[in-house]
């Protein structure tokens, strides 16, 4: 597999450890860590010897948002090509790629997980959150609104009553409340963290791969149709 520049990755006994890799922007994402993702999700899947998936952050970070500077106005300046690329990238492996995997997905929060940063934590099937992990819609503040695929995500994950609320008051949470909510499946000490989701993916390999693909798939393709459609 190629070398990456704003990734890390590791393949250990049939777990695949994803990292962000910005820890001094709290891993903020930029073109080109969305690009390093699609490339990286793609060689994954057809790896015989990933079976489960796990995506983590660098430092004290999970994941912040966007890259306001790189992200955002540094595509100002860029040719229409380059930020329809940027943009497809951005949606392709935060979403499309990742809530379709044809392996399990777990989010392993390790810290600070904003805006942007929860369409990838909700795409993945399972998410085991450090306690004091901090969670945040922080947008209204700036006078904007968590963009349409975060947005759209949240209503996936969340009733209307605590999405609501936190994306219009900006109020942070931690593990705890992020697993009440139903946000993660589960929040743990950080000490733990790693120990969790390593004893989770073990589980899931134990069971038949194959079956674990078609419960995903089914699970999530049937969540859109009525009850004749399902059947």
């Amino acid at each position: 597999m190629a070398a990456f520049e704003r990734i890390l990755y590791e393949v250990e006994e049939g777990v695949a450890i994803i990292t962000l890799n910005r820890p001094e922007k709290r891993n903020c994402m930029n073109p080109t860590m969305h690009h390093e993702m699609v490339q990286v999700l793609d060689e994954l899947a057809a790896d015989p010897e990933t079976k489960v998936l796990v995506l983590t952050g660098a430092g004290d970070s999970w994941c912040a948002g966007q890259d306001l500077r790189e992200y955002f106005r540094g595509l100002d300046h860029a040719t229409p090509a380059e930020k329809e690329r940027a943009s497809w990238a951005a949606q392709e492996w935060r979403w499309r790629r990742l809530n379709k995997f044809p392996k399990p997905t777990i989010a392993m929060v390790n810290g600070y997980c904003f805006g942007g940063g929860f369409t990838q934590l909700i795409a993945c099937d399972f998410a085991i959150a450090a306690d004091d992990a901090i969670f945040g819609l922080s947008e209204v503040n700036w006078g904007i609104y968590p963009g349409g695929m975060v947005s759209r995500a949240l209503a996936e994950a969340l009733n209307l009553r605590k999405a609501i609320y936190y994306i219009m008051t900006g109020d942070t949470f931690d593990g705890k409340e992020a697993e009440a909510i139903g946000l993660v499946t589960k929040s743990v000490p950080r000490e733990r963290l790693r120990e969790e989701t390593v004893a989770l993916a073990k589980k899931l390999m134990s069971k038949n791969l194959a079956t674990l693909r078609a419960c995903k798939e089914v699970y999530k393709t049937v969540k859109s149709m009525d009850y004749e459609q399902a059947e």
